[in-house]
């Protein structure tokens, strides 16, 4: 088992599963504003990433992997707006539950965790360099 291919393998799912929580954060802020298209349908939900810790056999790394992508369950905020299409009997139309701050922050810290795993990477490819540069030198 090679410790500098090990690091490489579990930094590696680390930005394979931030990549898909930032595609999933994108989402949300894309659909942050889409409501039903009949009178007092659901709007968008809002997803969440959950991950899961798993063995990588080959290597005996422990890496991370995305577990499900699920569905917010809080409740939809509710606008008056009786001309809009989505509303019902009563004028009110069901928002999405997606807040640009909660989006934001996910964002910003899956953005500094890929960064944290690409450092990572950069560092095992630097030593495993200077172990072959040692190696020549005997």
């Amino acid at each position: 088992m090679d410790p500098l291919l090990s690091i490489m393998r579990t930094a590696s799912s680390g930005l394979q599963s931030q990549s898909v929580r930032l595609k999933v954060v994108s989402e949300n802020l894309a659909n942050m504003d889409s409501t039903g298209t009949t009178p007092g349908a659901d709007p968008y939900r809002r997803k969440i990433v959950t991950f899961e810790q798993a063995l990588d056999a080959t290597t005996g790394a422990e890496t991370v992997n995305v577990g499900h992508v699920i569905r917010d369950q809080k409740p939809f905020r509710k606008e008056y707006d009786p001309g809009n299409p989505a509303a019902d009997p009563s004028g009110f139309v069901k928002r999405p539950n997606v807040e640009m701050m909660m989006e934001m922050a996910d964002m910003r810290e899956a953005s500094r965790s890929y960064e944290a795993n690409l450092q990572m990477i950069k560092q095992a490819r630097e030593m495993s360099a200077l172990m072959v540069d040692l190696l020549k030198g005997q």
